[in-house]
């Protein structure tokens, strides 16, 4: 096996598993865990419909009502056709992978038609309730991981379902709750339209279709809120920066090679680095630096500053790389321990964004500009190269960085991490349009076929640029 690379966000870039490694253990137990159900099976149970028990005291349904004097929210003269269209998504659940089931749709659809023919408070009171019911169970259902592999490093971003009172208080204080529900307003806003195309038939064939419901489940675990967060869809090679609910600004950038695809994963950025080193994977070391100066001389090895270090500690033993058997690298027979100081030539370029994880994975400025002009950018080793890293880090600091006069790996904390999910959209909505990405990583492939490990990360290794 080869080895995984690992630790490129600081001093020890390289990790290798080990028959009785720690780390090893954790990160298979971790796969273990994170490893859902089949897809089709994947039903929410009769255990998915809200009860008060589930809540503390004053989260629930009950509650709602009373902060409110029993007024209707479903059946009030602002609603509109609210009612309706929740009785429709909740009609169509399947699309979910959700039992309609569970919503008991005719007893709500008999209990708004009664509140209407009759027109009476006890009438309007009991479907305004079972409605709010049936919402609050809809959205505890969807507002889970439903297994689409992505790794949350920083668990506290998974996904989870709100109270029954902070649900329904979020739906009460749209501006409109008929947009709202159509819009599918407590999911992301992939989410409501990759849902509508499956819903009006917006697809070509059985594959499209197939490719639409897989995207849905990767949708189903981005953010719903409406914070700062940056999201990379790898598929598409491109970096968002959301804020209120909505991309503010965008960027292309540079994500793994097929063979060493970049992981989806969720994580808090904590800090810049600037002016880093860039710390060479022991396993690329003869692809990435040994051929070039067989090629080129010892010059190129000085030229773009690398050095032989004794280890990944933060002042190491400086080696005399002049004597490194470069063919015995080449074969395997000797591992050796790079790292690129900083300068123009660096390819961490001058700035990095922290997101600690297990893959060794970040984003990164990068000096090779001409990457960024291709319409496909598999060029990495794993990590995310940004086309333009200055102007992510003005948007996440709210203020200009220089590296200039900056120290060697010096950290810029951020006052609130701010969250990057890095996720797998080979469909995403596009205006009134669908657009559909290459599945480069086989990963819709390998779903469909039942053969995926679910882990989202690549198989092998993961390099650290």
């Amino acid at each position: 096996m080869r080895s995984l690379r690992n630790w490129c966000t600081g001093r020890r870039p390289v990790h290798s598993f080990r028959k009785n490694g720690g780390l090893a253990a954790a990160l298979i137990a971790g796969a273990a865990l994170l490893a859902p159900a089949s897809a089709a099976a994947q039903t929410v149970p009769a255990a998915a419909t809200v009860s008060a028990a589930q809540f503390p005291a004053g989260q629930t349904v009950a509650d709602f009502y009373k902060g409110r004097q029993g007024a209707p929210l479903w059946l009030s003269p602002q609603a509109g056709d609210a009612a309706e269209q929740l009785i429709s998504l909740l009609s169509s659940a399947s699309i979910d992978n959700i039992s309609p089931a569970i919503f008991d749709v005719p007893a709500l659809q008999a209990a708004l038609d009664r509140a209407h023919h009759k027109n009476k408070p006890k009438y309007i009171e009991r479907a305004d309730e079972a409605l709010s019911q049936a919402f609050v169970s809809y959205v505890d259902a969807l507002r889970i991981d439903p297994g689409v592999g992505i790794t949350w490093v920083d668990p506290q971003l998974k996904p989870k379902p709100p109270s029954a009172m902070a649900a329904l208080l979020e739906a009460a204080a749209a501006p409109s709750l008929s947009d709202y529900v159509e819009k599918m307003g407590w999911m992301h806003p992939f989410y409501g339209e990759l849902r509508d195309a499956i819903t009006e038939h917006k697809y070509s064939d059985d594959k499209q279709r197939e490719v639409l419901d897989l995207n849905l489940e990767r949708a189903r675990v981005l953010p719903a809120g409406k914070e700062r967060y940056v999201l990379v869809n790898a598929a598409q090679q491109r970096l968002f920066m959301y804020e209120d609910g909505k991309p503010v600004d965008n960027m292309v950038v540079v994500v793994g090679k097929t063979e060493y695809p970049t992981p989806m994963m969720a994580a808090y950025i904590r800090y810049a680095a600037l002016n880093p080193y860039w710390y060479v994977p022991s396993d690329l070391a003869w692809d990435d630096v040994g051929q070039w100066v067989k090629k080129y001389g010892f010059s190129y090895f000085q030229r773009m500053g690398y050095e032989q270090v004794s280890d990944w500690s933060k002042n190491p033993q400086i080696l005399d790389a002049t004597k490194i058997d470069w063919d015995a690298v080449r074969d395997g027979k000797e591992q050796i321990m790079l790292r690129q100081n900083p300068g123009p030539n660096n390819f961490m370029g001058r700035i990095k964004f922290m997101f600690p994880n297990q893959f060794g994975v970040y984003l990164h400025d990068n000096p090779r500009r001409e990457l960024f002009e291709k319409s496909i950018r598999y060029f990495s080793g794993g990590c995310v190269r940004l086309e333009d890293a200055w102007r992510l880090s003005k948007w996440l600091f709210h203020r200009d960085l220089s590296w200039q006069g900056a120290g060697t790996e010096q950290p810029v904390m951020l006052d609130q991490p701010v969250p990057v999910y890095i996720t797998y959209m080979t469909a995403v909505p596009d205006g009134q349009a669908i657009a559909y990405y290459d599945d480069a990583y086989g990963r819709d492939k390998a779903r469909l076929a039942g053969t995926d490990d679910k882990s989202g990360a690549a198989p092998a290794s993961v390099a650290s640029r």
